[in-house]
C-alpha cells in the first residue's frame, strides 16, 4: 500500500487491517504517536487524517491509503509553532506521554478558532487524557498560543 505520511510517499506491507498506529510506530519508525490504551479512550495516538484528528489505534491502515496522514513529527504551521513555544514557556508537560496527541488536537482547534474559551478547549481536548493531570497547564498553553496567533 502507498501512504502519504507527513507529505512523504511511503510504501507499507502486511495486513491491510492493521491499525495505523502500529504501521507508524513499527514500520515507519514514527514513534511520536503513542500507544496508550488501544481502545480509543485516551487520545495518545491522535494523528491528522485529511486534516481531522483521528485515533490511529482504531484506523485500519487500508482506510488511509488515499489520505494525507500527519503525525506529531510532521505537524507544522503557525498553530503548531505557537503551541510548541507555549508548551516550553509554561512547562506544560510532566511526563509528556500524552503530549503529541494533545498538540495535534490543540493545533486543529486553533486552526478553526483562534480565540477559544476554556469550554472550547476542554471540549476539543476531552478525548485526550493526561495521566499527570496537567490539564490546567495544557489549557493555559492553548490560550497563550491563541493569544500569540492573534498578535
Amino acid at each position: 500500500m502507498q501512504l502519504d505520511v507527513n507529505d512523504e510517499k511511503r510504501e507499507v506491507f502486511g495486513d491491510p487491517e492493521r491499525p495505523l498506529l502500529w504501521v507508524l510506530r513499527d514500520e515507519l519508525n514514527l514513534t511520536g504517536t503513542k500507544y496508550g490504551c488501544g481502545v480509543a479512550q485516551c487520545g495518545a495516538c491522535t494523528v491528522l487524517v485529511d486534516g481531522e484528528p483521528s485515533l490511529a489505534c482504531q484506523v485500519p491502515v487500508e482506510a488511509v491509503e488515499n489520505s494525507k496522514v500527519v503525525t506529531i513529527e510532521g505537524a507544522q504551521g503557525a498553530e503548531v509553532d505557537a503551541l510548541r513555544a507555549a508548551w516550553i514557556e509554561l512547562d506544560v508537560p510532566q511526563c509528556g506521554y500524552c503530549q503529541s496527541g494533545q498538540i495535534i488536537v490543540a493545533a486543529h482547534l486553533l486552526s478553526t478558532n483562534t480565540a477559544p474559551t476554556d469550554e472550547d478547549i476542554d471540549d476539543a481536548l476531552s478525548g485526550n487524557l493526561c495521566r499527570c493531570a496537567t490539564y490546567h497547564r495544557i489549557r493555559q498553553g492553548v490560550h497563550l498560543a491563541a493569544q500569540r496567533l492573534r498578535g
